[in-house]
């Protein structure tokens, strides 16, 4: 969301006249969620970002190496940045200033290209954190992962410590715990437009549902709450609560047996999606549900976990995604500049057709993606095609999608 320099993100005034636009395409669950608080305090996190973007891109030599036409890898290059892990993380700083207006970009065969004809503005992020703080500290978790990140950013771009070391340390579970929460509200959106997905979509009669990347849990308890409130949490036949890191996989586990200390339908089990399911006990044919946050976007290959998907689903079995939605291919999105980091996020296997990049995909490449893998019936939920011509940076949707007979 662009705005001026030195801008503290959109006003209030401006923020309900986003969500008004938003409000139609949207269904009565989400509205009280999705209101002008909310798209304020994205807007505060959008421009906190961006004014950590603009000062890596000083102090790791970025803006230097501006002066002249270059892409990404030749700017890193110029900048003396590591040529094997900096090209997408200075790619996406590139085009974030350029669509902010802070660069030139040109389009053409190949690479795009990128060059400053004025100095890059230095802007204190200081000033958006207390102003989150003042308008609704419930978001700050975002703000300590993303400052987390930029403090070590120079020196992961210059070959120091890896991403994972700067975020998947052991010291770091309890920011990931408050960032995967249902507290953070900027987080917990994606939850809850994936609850309500998943309740619109899941048959009458039962289901029996294999979860995915489940993390810490709070995707699951956003489900099973949501489904309660709705009168439909009897219709769970089973529920597989799966994560491939073991501490996640543990938390999640004591956060679900807590909140729902009755609920026999819960089982709980390691699985790592770029391995066949089948040989981690999921049997082919076997549930009538796959649900996955913020989950199937790091797939090393994305044709391959969601062929196992299909496998374990039964015949007119559905899937349902709740993603972070790239509205359109090269917008940078603002939560990349944290996972960028981790190269399982930035470097996975590509498809000219599907998986143009590592992170994000467009709502068109997952139909793709998802119709190459023999699914049909793909839905996007809300309408990101008609939403994201009211307000551009609206991130948050589920993807849902049948194996086909």
């Amino acid at each position: 969301m662009a705005g001026c320099a030195g801008a503290l993100g959109v006003d209030q005034e401006t923020a309900a006249r986003i969500a008004a636009a938003v409000a139609p395409h949207l269904p009565p669950t989400l509205l009280s969620f999705l209101d002008a608080s909310l798209v304020r305090s994205h807007s505060l996190y959008d421009e906190f970002v961006h004014r950590l973007a603009l000062g890596i891109a000083r102090e790791a030599g970025v803006a230097g190496a501006l002066t002249e036409w270059g892409d990404a890898e030749e700017i890193a290059h110029r900048a003396g940045l590591d040529a094997g892990r900096a090209p997408v993380p200075v790619g996406w700083m590139l085009n974030h200033l350029a669509g902010r207006g802070l660069l030139e970009r040109r389009d053409g065969p190949g690479r795009p290209r990128f060059r400053a004809d004025r100095a890059l503005p230095a802007l204190d992020p200081a000033a958006v954190l207390a102003e989150q703080r003042r308008h609704d500290p419930a978001c700050l978790p975002s703000y300590a992962l993303a400052e987390t990140a930029a403090r070590d950013y120079t020196a992961f771009l210059r070959g120091g410590p890896s991403g994972e070391e700067i975020l998947l340390a052991p010291a770091r579970l309890p920011l990931w715990i408050s960032y995967f929460s249902n507290e953070n509200l900027l987080y917990a959106v994606n939850n809850l437009v994936g609850a309500v997905a998943f309740e619109s979509w899941m048959p009458a009669g039962g289901a029996a549902v294999l979860e995915l990347g489940g993390g810490l849990g709070s995707g699951a308890v956003a489900l099973l709450e949501h489904l309660g409130r709705r009168g439909r949490l009897g219709e769970i036949r089973s529920y597989r609560f799966t994560e491939f890191v073991p501490a996640f996989l543990r938390r999640g586990q004591r956060l679900l047996q807590s909140r729902f200390p009755d609920a026999a339908f819960l089982a709980f089990a390691p699985l790592d999606m770029n391995r066949p399911f089948e040989d981690q006990g999921v049997a082919p044919d076997s549930v009538s549900m796959v649900y996955a946050v913020n989950t199937l976007h790091v797939a090393h290959d994305l044709g391959a976990t969601l062929a196992e998907i299909r496998r374990a689903l039964v015949p007119a079995g559905q899937l349902v995604a709740s993603e972070c939605i790239r509205p359109w291919p090269g917008r940078a999105v603002y939560p990349e500049f944290v996972f960028n980091l981790l190269e399982t996020f930035r470097s996975p296997r590509v498809h000219p057709e599907y998986r143009p990049n590592g992170g994000f995909l467009t709502p068109e490449q997952w139909a793709a993606a998802l119709r190459a893998a023999g699914f049909s019936d793909v839905r996007v939920f809300p309408d990101i095609e008609r939403v994201r011509d009211v307000h551009p940076t609206f991130y948050a949707a589920a993807i849902a999608a049948r194996r086909a007979a």
